[in-house]
């Protein structure tokens, strides 16, 4: 049976920037080897498949896939698909319109907001389902400056060490001194796979980042590798940014209060991409975490399955 798609730029307002994002709609009856395969046909960094809600009470059930392995949570799939649907108006002719709803994905319900403007690319935000935390892990400063053709020297900044997180999906956090050191990084998956940790059932991706940015705006400016989903380098990783929160706001020590952080990636790709990150602290923890960025459609089409 045809089953709809559609392609969105993910995490910005222009279209060929971003993350790639593949959205296949009507996505019930397809089985897991099924969905792999055709996550594996696009060859995007992740694929989500939108599903029936398995509550009365929520909006789609969300099924997320990378070229190689099926993630419990990823950032860009889920303000992409929020987007999607909207823009679908849920199927019922209503055409796009501002909603919150509630995507079911493995890690858990997520709450999402979309938001339209005339003239601008649609806004999705959506709250952390779980709060970052650090997972146990040393590193070998060394071998992780190997592993990016970097000095030693050039891996931490300030009181930033590589440390490893998780909101969902594992990272190692790892600091680098300056934008030169990030634009220089060469990435050797082999001598990663020597040097990373096994986490949450599999080797942990690599999310690099320093201070500042290219945009005057940006507070970090990040790369992510994750060989071991089947993705060279990613252009955008909310879940990278999700976990990142919990580095911030330890190396940081965040005082009480809101604080909101931009950060981009792709920029070493030529696929820019700003993901606005909110953190609310009460009493020296985070109580709450928001992830937010735009999305725009470049194509759809249909699945002749």
């Amino acid at each position: 049976m045809p089953r709809r798609y559609a392609i969105y730029d993910v995490f910005t307002d222009t279209r060929l920037a971003g993350n790639p994002l593949a959205v296949v709609f009507d996505a019930d009856g397809l089985n897991d080897d099924t969905m792999q395969r055709i996550a594996g046909e696009f060859n995007l960094s992740e694929t989500v498949f939108v599903k029936a809600a398995e509550s009365p009470t929520h909006t789609a059930r969300l099924r997320i896939f990378t070229p190689g392995v099926e993630l419990p949570f990823a950032g860009h799939p889920t303000v992409g698909a929020a987007i999607a649907i909207a823009e679908a108006g849920e199927g019922n002719g209503a055409g796009p319109r501002d909603q919150v709803c509630v995507l079911e994905e493995n890690v858990g319900p997520v709450r999402c907001a979309v938001k339209f403007g005339v003239g601008k690319a649609a806004f999705a935000e959506f709250d952390l389902p779980r709060k970052s935390a650090r997972l146990e892990a040393t590193f070998d400063r060394q071998a992780l400056a190997d592993a990016f053709s970097l000095k030693p020297g050039q891996i931490g900044f300030e009181n930033h060490v590589p440390s490893l997180w998780s909101a969902g999906v594992a990272f190692v956090m790892i600091p680098v001194h300056d934008l030169a050191a990030a634009a220089a990084v060469d990435f050797d998956p082999a001598l990663w796979e020597r040097c990373t940790p096994f986490a949450e059932g599999r080797l942990a991706s690599a999310y690099l980042y320093c201070r500042g940015g290219v945009n005057h705006n940006a507070k970090f400016h990040a790369r992510m590798f994750a060989p071991d989903m089947g993705i060279s380098e990613d252009p955008a990783t909310g879940s990278a940014v999700a976990a990142m929160s919990g580095a911030i706001h330890f190396f940081d020590k965040l005082v009480d209060g809101h604080h909101p952080f931009l950060i981009e990636q792709g920029v070493e790709m030529r696929r820019p991409s700003h993901i606005h990150l909110h953190l609310d602290v009460t009493g020296g923890a985070i109580a709450g975490a928001r992830i937010g960025g735009e999305a725009v459609r470049i194509a759809s089409g249909t699945l002749d399955l």
